[in-house]
């Protein structure tokens, strides 16, 4: 069997499918109708009775995608009519199917409550922001959608919650109120099913089990039909992307939804989108005061201060430093500067969050994300970042759109991006992980090359970072000097600090 037809890949029942079309295809392509004869033998053979014998239509529809109860015993007979007594190629087929059924089972539990949870104790800030909210959700239309995004760690449901909230408290209505979980950016597991949630949703609305609609479609219209009118809430909350939520959003007058996610929401009609921005830096300030205690930071606000810029103001990063403070009151606040404080807050929830986004990028992607940690933190372009690459400024583009996408870096200016600092942090931890040091350096020569074609006037210090000797570029104030790579990169190595 070629290399290019691996069922192990597959993780969606669709993706099973689709090898199993190619499978198909490489043997000959042999119509349903053979297929179906194929079965009826083995089958026969095996003893099984002629009722159990799948039907020609019913064969042919184990090559369809969209398919969400599988016969999983009918799509093995599939396999083995095709390749006839490979056991060897049934049995690879066998384990990849049942690790894909494990994953539509693990789509299939949903977290959805018909109240909201709780709100954060320490909510701060976000005046303008909650005032746009509930402005957008209560004003006079059809629909009142919203979608906060952002990148992870901002605080994109804290605030969607605190509205929420806010919201209730003053309609003091009976209305059905509705939240899910979507897992979009869970670190295990895949996302939630939207068929499934509409299950849970129809349960919540007093459908009894025995009369919710088997299809999506379906679903989704005798969900609708139960919200029309009621004026009901609904928070869906960490969302993959828009073909999950579309098939949940209410699209009745007077229902209100709010929506979270990491992932730009486009093509979702009249949805409003709202980006999500790290804290002010007064509220900064009020985010550590509230998780640290006033005592604690009071002895030093231009430390405190400094500390909120090096975390970039992220909600997630100042939660978890302030939580330290409160627990280490022997640690001076300038013992915090620099390493030891984006060490501590990649620990605490930090480096978790960012890394279920990261394994959810093409790989392209993630390289280009690891390899803008040579980069200095602070604005790159496109033309910089395909010289780390060693790609065309094309490729290089569709990368930084597909970060850009999904929160990980902020388009600044037409092909200019930065990187928070906390996504810098971890870059650089993943490019010692996941790059070899050989790759490092020729993406290191590549970028020195770009900057030199530029005319910058620039050369390479050191930095340490992680054990590794990196670069980090500054202006050259004498003209006309040599630009050439630092001695150990020179040498085709990165050296350990």
């Amino acid at each position: 069997m070629p290399q290019v037809l691996d069922p192990g890949k597959a993780r969606t029942l669709d993706e099973y499918i689709a090898e199993l079309r190619l499978l198909k295809a490489w043997v000959g392509n042999p119509s349903i109708t053979e297929i179906t004869r194929r079965i009826h033998r083995d089958w026969q053979q095996a003893g099984r009775p002629r009722s159990e014998w799948p039907a020609r239509s019913t064969v042919g529809n184990c090559f369809q995608l969209g398919r969400r109860r599988p016969n999983a015993d009918l799509l093995l007979a599939v396999v083995q009519a095709l390749v006839g007594s490979e056991e060897a190629i049934v049995s690879n087929w066998r384990q990849s199917l049942r690790a894909v059924l494990g994953e539509a089972e693990a789509a299939a539990q949903v977290s959805a409550y018909d109240r909201l949870p709780a709100g954060l104790p320490s909510f701060v800030g976000r005046a303008g922001l909650v005032a746009r909210a509930r402005a957008l959700l209560t004003a006079d239309g059809d629909l009142q959608t919203l979608a906060l995004e952002g990148m992870p760690g901002v605080g994109k449901t804290s605030l969607a919650l605190h509205v929420a909230h806010q919201l209730l408290v003053e309609e003091r209505t009976d209305a059905p109120v509705l939240f899910v979980n979507l897992r979009g950016s869970a670190p295990q597991g895949p996302p939630a099913d939207p068929a499934a949630v509409l299950e849970t949703f129809l349960r919540l609305l007093g459908v009894p089990g025995d009369r919710i609609p088997y299809g999506l479609d379906a679903r989704a219209a005798r969900y609708r039909q139960l919200l029309a009118g009621t004026g009901a809430l609904i928070v869906l909350d960490d969302a993959t992307d828009t073909e999950q939520v579309r098939p949940l959003l209410p699209a009745t007058r007077g229902s209100r939804t709010l929506i979270t996610s990491r992932s730009t929401l486009t093509g979702l009609g009249d949805t409003h989108r709202m980006p999500v921005s790290p804290l002010e830096p007064d509220d900064s300030l009020e985010l550590l005061r509230a998780t640290a205690g006033a005592d604690r930071i009071a002895p030093d606000t231009p430390a405190v201060q400094q500390i909120a810029d090096l975390l970039g103001h992220l909600p997630l990063a100042l939660s978890g430093i302030g939580r330290h403070m409160r627990d280490h009151p022997c640690w001076a606040l300038g013992d915090y500067y620099i390493e030891p404080l984006i060490t501590l807050a990649l620990e605490d929830g930090g480096r978790a969050a960012l890394a279920s986004s990261y394994a959810r990028l093409p790989r392209g992607a993630r390289r280009l994300l690891r390899l803008l940690a040579l980069h200095p933190p602070q604005e790159v372009d496109a033309g910089a970042a395909a010289a780390l690459l060693g790609e065309p400024p094309a490729v290089a583009e569709i990368h930084l759109a597909t970060l850009t996408a999904a929160h990980l870096i902020q388009r600044t200016a037409p092909h200019r991006f930065r990187l928070h600092p906390l996504i810098h942090a971890y870059a650089e931890e993943r490019i010692c992980i996941d790059e070899p040091a050989t790759r490092i350096r020729e993406a290191l020569a590549r970028m020195l090359e770009h900057s030199h074609g530029r005319d910058d006037s620039v050369r390479l210090r050191t930095r340490t970072t992680r054990g590794l000797r990196l670069p980090m570029p500054w202006q050259q104030p004498e003209a006309g000097a040599e630009i050439r790579l630092p001695q150990e990169l020179d040498a085709g190595r990165v050296l350990a600090a």
